[in-house]
């Protein structure tokens, strides 16, 4: 089986880069799953409707989130009426929405739990990750109940996201890093078959601060005084990022390899075997 993951889609440009990459890509790959990070999505931060329903329509299976999930106030309505749309799974109890979907591959007769986790380290103060996914890993367990586990890490330390990792090595098939918006040249399987990549970067213009307009950005690192500049998405082309993920008969990793090419970095766009 094999599951393709984007990182935080940024803005318009973001949006466009991935949905012409997934039309132009899907066949030629055979993915039998896409995920996308897209907390991003909406002009920088969070997603909306109309911006799910483009993704869908492009063949994602399902959307994660991070930190901005609840930005757009106006479609919070979303979280719970779209099953496809994850937000983290270790949001206090009461918030809207659920942290995890089991999709079924039904030309394969598999079933990929796909769940969103959100860290603790320099972020929002939010419940313990290793304790949530302790959890779920107790109800399902790789052939048994479920064929494939994929867990999206949305941290900024790269240390949280390794020792999340390697605390559940074995147990799931692939463990993605998002939330810093620049790709770690660490795809890899670890010892215990769960395959492992600290942050895959973003699909949006690099040409910038993170996928913003330079101004706002520098403008709050060097005076308090615009310590409140407004952030905007950089519109010029973009760069997809994300990975391809090969998942054994067993549930593990069998092969991870990065995608990363457009504008900025072209290094494997084309991802023939």
């Amino acid at each position: 089986m094999r599951l393709a993951f984007f990182g935080d889609v940024v803005g318009r440009s973001g949006r466009v880069a991935l949905v012409d990459f997934l039309r132009n890509s899907r066949s030629q790959n055979s993915y039998d799953l896409v995920i996308v990070n897209g907390e991003n999505a909406a002009h920088g931060f969070g997603i909306t409707q109309k911006i799910c329903e483009q993704l869908f329509e492009a063949g994602v299976n399902a959307i994660t989130m991070g930190n901005h999930t609840f930005d757009q106030k106006t479609d919070l309505q979303i979280f719970d009426s779209e099953e496809r749309l994850v937000r983290p799974l270790n949001y206090p109890a009461g918030t809207p929405g659920h942290g995890s979907i089991c999709l079924d591959v039904p030309f394969l007769g598999k079933k990929v739990l796909v769940i969103n986790l959100i860290g603790r380290l320099f972020m929002e103060l939010n419940d313990d990750p290793f304790a949530s996914m302790s959890e779920v890993v107790s109800k399902y367990r790789l052939g048994s109940n479920v064929d494939a586990i994929f867990v999206d890490f949305h941290g900024e330390a790269t240390a949280e996201k390794i020792a999340f990792a390697r605390y559940f090595d074995g147990k799931i098939s692939a463990i993605v890093g998002t939330h810093t918006h620049v790709p770690t040249a660490d795809a890899r399987i670890l010892n215990g078959g769960t395959g492992f990549l600290t942050d895959c970067g973003m699909c949006g213009d690099y040409d910038s601060c993170i996928g913003m307009e330079d101004d706002a950005p520098i403008k709050r690192f060097i005076s308090k005084v615009n310590a409140y500049a407004r952030f905007s998405p950089a519109q010029n082309e973009a760069t997809v990022c994300g990975v391809i993920i090969d998942i054994g008969d067993d549930g593990l990793c069998v092969k991870i390899e990065q995608v990363i090419g457009g504008c900025v970095f072209k290094n494997n766009l084309d991802m023939a075997d």
